[in-house]
């Protein structure tokens, strides 16, 4: 046994070395929840090819284990908090998004998600001090010599290691509300005239009252969002460089932003060469069933069956909701499977079938699924684009309204509201993405996109990391306009000098003609004299 782990050890290190690069060594700062399954993929594949992978983990995380996972390393720091207090927090916010505030109101959801990051952001600024101010911890971390930092954007901090340890910065981030970060920190464009503000609830192609209520949004989100925490952090950055800095300065320079999304699913917008989408990175083709579910899924014959997920934040449904849901389901000619925790509902049909989890991907792509019911979570969403699977949204929170209008948008879904519709109106959405062929094809046409590509997302994702790595940055790849100030970046400074200039040219014009007016009027006097 000891001779094979040598033997797989040296054929990781013999691998490394004849592929694209050199083996190296990644530390990464992630983030809880969806975002760490997201990232988990990447660095696994990092440990594939032979680089070595340290996670920096807080005593208090929720789902970051580091006894579940093989070849990662973690390095786990104390913290003040506990994992109770974090699980309180989280799920908080979630059942307030969930059962107590409108999606659709703004003046609900947008202060919502405001006292979100406000509080989120304070206990990353807790576990960066943690980190940063644990002389030991920190002395451990620069003697690693770290090839670079593979950080999730939406969680600070990663910047302040990269700069403290003189090491690349490579970020994960799906997006941030309002597109906050890529804009400030990364320095993305992004027109509010065809390009709507994520949160704002709107498609790619606005009305003309669709763009007022964008360009709104954006000013909201460009001047209140992140006021009060921006200047925490620059105070904080400030002192921990020994140097005045700034959050977003730091933030730009990153060598290289890995986007989850793509352009089966975004609309078209500007990006800069440091800029690489990798969305559908996890999407792989679908594995055998479990015997049980293949049974069931096969007794469904050609109406075939419904998957139905909510994802893992809905652990606490209403028996209300559940009955309502069940209800429609029941009404269906297809079999559903139904990802559930909680209370049996009353009205569940016979045709449905209940599971704490389900292998998504796998029932995803088998040949019998109709239609996916989804809260609308990227990484559901693009499973569904990977298979070719019409869906029917019922969003809950965050990013996920704007997922599914993207969606709605280019006639793959049908949006619900997950508060108030009814089972006729669940029963109506999941007949007409069945039984109208244009639901089917549009989404088999975006995934026809998302598979035509040159190279696959992952491996386009560890590219660009090893290509950091090689390059020891990838400074050449930031635009200028990072080192300008901001009324340098506007032209400001440009427009105010030529501006000086007409004004000195009209000036020396008028003052010309004057003189030349009153030489004139003399001349006649003295003519009318003579």
């Amino acid at each position: 046994m000891l001779v094979k782990c040598l033997s797989l050890l040296l054929l990781l290190q013999l691998s490394c070395y004849f592929s694209s690069g050199s083996c190296g060594k990644v530390l990464v700062w992630p983030m809880e929840f969806s975002h760490w399954l997201n990232l988990k993929i990447i660095l696994k594949e990092l440990v594939q090819r032979g680089h070595e992978v340290t996670v920096l983990r807080s005593s208090a995380s929720i789902v970051i284990n580091a006894k579940n996972e093989s070849g990662i390393k973690f390095e786990t720091f104390p913290t003040s908090y506990t994992k109770d207090e974090l699980e309180t927090f989280f799920g908080y916010w979630f059942n307030k998004w969930i059962y107590n505030m409108s999606l659709a109101i703004y003046w609900e959801n947008f202060p919502a998600m405001q006292g979100f990051i406000i509080g989120f952001y304070d206990v990353y600024e807790g576990f960066c001090k943690e980190v940063v101010l644990n002389k030991t911890l920190m002395t451990k971390l620069q003697e690693s010599r770290f090839d670079v930092v593979l950080a999730d954007a939406f969680a600070p901090c990663g910047e302040l290691l990269a700069e403290l340890l003189k090491t690349p910065l490579v970020y994960s981030l799906r997006g941030f509300p309002g597109y906050i970060l890529e804009k400030h920190g990364g320095g993305l464009l992004f027109p509010p005239s065809y390009v709507p503000v994520m949160m704002s609830g709107l498609g790619g192609k606005m009305t003309f009252m669709e763009r007022v209520t964008n360009m709104l949004c954006m000013l909201y989100f460009d001047f209140w969002f992140l006021k009060l925490n921006e200047k925490r952090w620059d105070q904080f950055y400030t002192e921990a460089l020994g140097r005045p800095a700034t959050f977003f300065e730091i933030m730009g320079k990153a060598d290289m932003w890995l986007i989850r999304s793509y352009w089966d699913f975004e609309f078209p917008r500007p990006l800069l060469p440091n800029f690489e989408f990798i969305g559908g990175f996890h999407c792989k083709p679908a594995k055998p069933l479990p015997q049980d579910m293949e049974d069931f899924v096969q007794s469904s014959g050609e109406e075939g069956v419904v998957v139905f997920s909510l994802g893992s934040m809905i652990s606490n449904m209403t028996e209300e909701r559940a009955n309502v849901i069940a209800s429609a389901l029941a009404q269906l000619p297809q079999k559903v499977l139904w990802r559930f925790e909680g209370r049996k509902p009353d009205t569940l049909g016979p045709n449905t079938r209940l599971y704490k989890w389900i292998p998504q991907n796998d029932v995803l792509g088998h040949p019998k699924t109709k239609a996916f019911v989804t809260h609308g979570g990227a990484n559901g969403i693009f499973e569904a684009i990977y298979h070719g699977v019409p869906m029917v949204g019922l969003p809950l929170f965050a990013d996920q309204p704007d997922n599914i209008i993207y969606m709605k948008a280019k006639g793959a879904a049908v949006k619900l509201d997950w508060k108030t519709m009814s089972s006729a109106e669940l029963l109506s959405a999941l007949k007409t993405v069945i039984n109208d062929p244009s639901y089917k094809e549009n989404v088999m046409k975006l995934s026809r996109i998302h598979h035509d590509q040159p190279m696959k997302p992952l491996d386009r994702a560890i590219f660009w990391i090893e290509y950091v790595m090689r390059h020891k940055g990838a400074k050449h790849l930031r635009v200028a306009a990072y080192d300008l100030t901001w009324y340098q970046y506007h032209s400001l400074d440009v427009i105010g000098f030529l501006l000086a200039c007409v004004t000195i040219i009209i000036y020396l014009v008028i003052k010309s003609v004057l003189l030349l007016c009153q030489k004139l009027v003399k001349m006649g006097k003295k003519k009318k004299r003579d």
